[in-house]
């Protein structure tokens, strides 16, 4: 497969319940974005769930990336969400640690490692199986990290670090950096050609 990019667009979700604005910034965006990736609870604070965006995203006829933090998630809350994904069809995952929230304190049930094996561990009749994906920064990948479908580096403002970091780990599996994604499939590779990540 040759190397292609994505351009995936965070939106915000609301912390009312009221899905005007994010519906606009679908709107405004979909004509250049190749997905749309939702947070959970972002910055520590309750908003929509990221599923329930992520099926409004695919219902504006655009691709979801639901985040799911283990922050705020017990087990059983994690099979709702994932039942909640496949009655809505929502199919891409980017599980995270989360921020330290501003009200309340973590769960601590679950890592992003396990939310990992509990997804791969779902299925559903007649649903295509969920693709997962895990967030890294710019050092070594732990190798449960490289068993995702996919990564999302951390933001970097710093193009050197992010290229060397990139060229430094070996990945079977997409590497994406937020706002431009480069997909590198190639067994045993970094990205040749055209700079990307």
């Amino acid at each position: 497969m040759a190397d292609s990019f994505e351009l995936i667009c965070e939106v915000e979700p609301p912390t009312r319940p009221d899905l005007k604005k994010v519906r606009h910034q679908i709107g405004v965006m979909s004509p250049i974005a190749d997905a749309f990736l939702i947070p959970d609870n972002h910055i520590g604070r309750a908003t929509v769930s990221s599923v329930a965006v992520a099926n409004e995203v695919q219902a504006m006829g655009a691709r979801g990336i639901a985040c799911l933090n283990s922050r705020d998630r017990n087990l059983l809350g994690f099979r709702r969400d994932l039942l909640t994904a496949a009655a809505y069809g929502v199919e891409q995952f980017l599980f995270v640690h989360g921020d330290n929230p501003t009200e309340g304190a973590r769960t601590s049930q679950l890592t992003v490692r396990t939310m990992i094996d509990e997804a791969r561990a779902t299925s559903f009749p007649g649903i295509n199986a969920f693709q997962v994906g895990a967030a890294t920064r710019l050092r070594a990948v732990p190798a449960w990290k490289a068993e995702a479908d996919f990564l999302y580096v951390q933001v970097s403002y710093d193009l050197d670090e992010l290229l060397r970091w990139r060229e430094s780990v070996r990945l079977n599996i997409p590497a994406e950096h937020p706002g431009r994604a480069c997909r590198c499939r190639r067994a045993g590779s970094g990205c040749g050609g055209g700079g990307g990540l």
